[in-house]
């Protein structure tokens, strides 16, 4: 019975054959499981990938393979390849994590890049010579920033100035860490030149004022203003004296001229009498230029300004008293009481 069944079984190279096919079989199924889980999720953490200039996709997928955000470097360069997005990559960051697929990884660095930025806040009222340091402090060349503030041909409205001096827009700017100095400056000059719309300067003219004297005025206010709320009543009764023939007899553009900050005036060392083109104590009209660079708050104050007092006699003279409050009159001796009562 033995021999008999032999006979009749496959021969022996047709049943070495079929285990081959068999074992074939198995192995591929097996190399499809587990291609297909390298596909899948690495299981490892949030990592944000900076693309640089001059990398390439073998460089980033190794970086994800050791980062546990792929599996297998070569399997993400093949999904890429395969989708047609290999040479997609772009300079910036990319927000990745070992939850991810393979695909959903491609799809991601095919994608648009997040831009790195440093934020730098310029305050309301900051003199140019104070940016350097703001800039510095944030990482970048300060005396390149400072020399790039120099270039009055940034702004058309700077002309005759030693730089840009009213003319940098105080805000919060996002800023590329390689982004040059002059690049810097004419974002915060065409941030300023938004705010000469045609109907704001349109009012200053009304006012009398080109934009280059508002800019002026709007520096005056922000360095005299303690909140934005007495913007307008500064604002007005500067205008009046203005228009009055009245020096403007601004605490803050004595500073400014001799070069000091506020609390360094002296009034015993004869600061107040000393002359300067910014001085309005010794001149009458505005000073030569702006001495800060003003805020919105403080460029819409002049155009809309406070300038009467609730009994409709015009606004001609303020004062801080010691209790922070401004006081407000329209002659001298009523303002010399004030004086006398509030400081």
């Amino acid at each position: 019975m033995t021999r008999l069944g032999a006979r009749r079984g496959l021969p022996v190279w047709a049943r070495a054959l079929l285990a081959l096919l068999l074992l074939a079989l198995l192995a591929a199924g097996g190399a499809a499981l587990y291609l297909r889980s390298l596909l899948g999720p690495a299981g490892g953490a949030a990592f944000t990938l900076e693309v640089k200039p001059g990398d390439t996709l073998g460089s980033v997928a190794r970086t994800l393979q050791e980062r546990g955000v792929v599996q297998n470097a070569d399997v993400l360069r093949f999904v890429m390849r395969r989708d047609g997005t290999a040479g997609s990559l772009k300079e910036g960051l990319y927000d990745l994590n070992g939850q991810m697929t393979v695909q959903q990884v491609a799809e991601k660095l095919a994608g648009p890049a997040r831009i790195p930025t440093v934020s730098v806040t310029i305050p309301e009222g900051r003199r140019v010579k104070d940016l350097p340091a703001i800039f510095q402090k944030a990482g970048f060349d300060g005396a390149a920033v400072l020399k790039a503030l120099k270039d009055t041909s940034l702004s058309r409205y700077a002309g005759g100035q030693p730089d840009l001096e009213g003319f940098v827009f105080p805000a919060t700017y996002d800023i590329r860490p390689q982004e040059t100095p002059q690049r810097i400056v004419q974002t915060m000059v065409s941030r300023m030149e938004t705010e000469f719309t045609p109907a704001n300067v349109a009012a200053a003219k009304a006012l009398g004022l080109g934009v280059r004297d508002w800019v002026i005025l709007a520096s005056m206010v922000q360095a005299e203003a303690a909140n934005d709320a007495e913007m307008p009543i500064i604002a007005g009764v500067f205008l009046n004296r203005l228009r009055d023939g009245i020096a403007l007899g601004s605490d803050p553009t004595v500073a400014y001229g001799l070069g000091k900050d506020l609390p360094e005036l002296d009034r015993s060392a004869g600061d107040f009498t000393r002359d300067t083109p910014y001085s309005t104590y010794t001149r009458q009209g505005l000073p030569a230029g702006p001495i800060n660079n003003p805020g919105q708050a403080a460029l819409l104050a002049v155009l809309n300004p406070e300038r009467k007092l609730p009994d409709g006699r015009d606004a001609v003279y303020f004062l801080h008293g010691l209790d922070g409050k401004i006081y407000v009159n329209h002659d001298y001796p009523a303002h010399l009481r004030d004086i006398a009562r509030y400081r």
